[in-house]
């Protein structure tokens, strides 16, 4: 298997039990509502799914009597599109139709029973393919891609596709993380998010996503099986080259990996300590942006194909501000002499170590777990391999079976074939008796009719013998009378000579 199938199987293995795609912890909610919230509001929505929601509204507004069609990449389980198709029916929009795209066929199926259960299976359509590869078969008012370009590896093929897919008009909505490749920190980011980190209780180092404690915050590669932040570092110099940002909002950067999935539930966001430490990795990461030391990995945008479509942007986050070059040499940290900040924990020494056993408690009993489902799969694929030799056995007599059926088939086959050759030499043997039985009909009734002349004739000559014979005295006396004659002759023309 090649690099790339392989990383196909691992995308399609990792998301296909993955029912909530999109699960965030409440650390991450308090962050976005309190500081990216008000940000977005400037612009006339709240959040990603509003800004879907309003600028395929605005779509019903051209041509309003045309009917829409619009495409979702990475639309996972459909759980987004879904209410899209849901608030744009209750809108009164009735002539729509959302193709879903995903390359993992459980969740589309998912999404299918969904759509359905809820109603808007007439509205939503579910296309299983890799982006990649993607090939559109209609033209598109609008184009989401919610948190799904950061898994497109050939990102200049795509939107090649989406922009020769861009009705007049037509707009790309995103939601993106455009940070560096494999979601690591750039070496300038990673500094500051150690500098956090000493500060952290050891209870909340635990990363829950990959079920293992970090003393140090570890820079983790994501991409490095599947496509997972692939080439994030690449969406927005992309976008830039191909498109026009009709709105642009960035944000966060250091703040990422405390609201993530990964270390976020090791956060209350009713906890004043909580919010606090929240609170400093932003303000942090806003001063950073303003100074240009640090540029945002998470955009918001609407782009088109209309350059003079005026651009909408919190200064001084202009797309092109936030592009992190990726020639900018800068070492990585060698990491700190002492992980630990002792007085700034939040708790005793005595609390923060129930608190780190009861989730590393929680983990071991994960583990255990996991490897139970192991050993049962385990057992399973035992079981798999004995029924897989008992079919195989059973192909195996089949197919004999079929290879003694198949060389009768093959003796029969020659013989029909024998059989025809032999049919058509009879079929131009019997045209060739019949020529010639034709022929002696035709010689038969002409030797008879020679035979019938050749009886009149033979009568004829013994008719003509017999006369002769009854002729044969006459013959001296016409010897006689020619004699006789002649001697006439000779003397009349000797008397007419002397008469001269």
């Amino acid at each position: 298997m090649n690099d790339y199938a392989a990383r196909l199987a691992a995308e399609a293995r990792h998301y296909r039990d993955d029912i909530d795609v999109h699960s965030l912890p409440g650390i991450f909610h308090y962050w976005s509502n309190r500081y990216v919230r008000p940000k977005l509001e400037a612009f006339g929505f709240s959040n990603p799914e509003a800004m879907f929601r309003k600028y395929l509204g605005e779509q019903f507004e051209r041509h309003q009597n045309q009917a829409k069609r619009f495409v979702s990449f990475g639309s996972g389980n459909c759980n987004m599109e879904i209410d899209l198709a849901l608030d744009l029916r209750a809108q009164g929009h009735s002539d729509f139709v959302i193709d879903c795209v995903d390359l993992n066929q459980s969740m589309l199926e998912r999404g299918r029973a969904s759509a359905a259960e809820r109603e808007v299976i007439a509205h939503v359509n579910f296309v299983q393919a890799d982006f990649n590869q993607w090939i559109p078969e209609h033209e598109y008012d609008a184009v989401i891609a919610n948190q799904a370009l950061h898994h497109v590896l050939k990102l200049e093929d795509l939107f090649a596709q989406i922009k020769s897919s861009l009705k007049p008009g037509g707009t790309l909505v995103v939601s993106e993380v455009v940070g560096r490749n494999g979601h690591q920190r750039w070496p300038e980011a990673l500094s500051i998010v150690h500098e956090f980190w000493r500060k952290l209780p050891p209870s909340y180092r635990f990363n829950q996503k990959l079920h293992r404690y970090e003393e140090m915050y570890l820079n983790y590669d994501c991409s490095a099986d599947g496509f997972e932040a692939i080439r994030s570092q690449d969406i927005l110099p992309l976008l830039i080259q191909n498109f026009h940002f009709q709105v642009f909002a960035a944000f966060a950067n250091v703040i990422e990996p405390f609201v993530d999935r990964a270390f976020g539930y090791n956060f209350d966001a009713q906890a004043p300590w909580d919010c606090s430490f929240i609170d400093a990795v932003h303000q942090r990461d806003e001063r950073e942006f303003a100074a240009g030391r640090l540029k945002p990995t998470h955009i918001l945008a609407v782009l088109g194909k209309n350059p003079n479509v005026p651009t909408l942007w919190h200064p001084p986050l202009t797309p092109e501000f936030c592009v992190r070059h990726t020639q900018q040499v800068i070492a990585e940290p060698d990491g700190l002499p002492n992980p630990y900040e002792w007085h700034t924990w939040p708790h005793n020494p005595q609390t923060e170590l129930e608190i780190a056993c009861q989730r590393l408690d929680v983990a071991y009993r994960k583990l255990k777990e996991a490897e139970d489902q192991v050993d049962q799969r385990g057992e399973m694929v035992e079981k798999l391999m004995l029924e897989v030799e008992e079919r195989t056995h059973w192909a195996l007599r089949l197919k004999r079976e079929i290879d003694d059926w198949t060389g009768l088939d093959l003796h029969l086959q020659k013989l029909n074939e024998e059989l025809e050759q032999r049919t058509a030499w009879a079929l131009k043997l019997q045209e060739e008796l019949d020529q010639l039985n034709a022929q002696f009909e035709e010689r038969t009734a002409w030797a008879l009719e020679l035979d019938r002349q050749l009886q009149t004739r033979t009568t004829q000559t013994q008719q003509l013998t017999k006369a002769l014979d009854q002729l044969a005295w006459a013959g001296p006396l016409d010897r006689r009378f020619h004699k006789f004659l002649s001697a006439a002759v000779h003397a009349l023309s000797q008397l007419r000579n002397r008469l001269k």
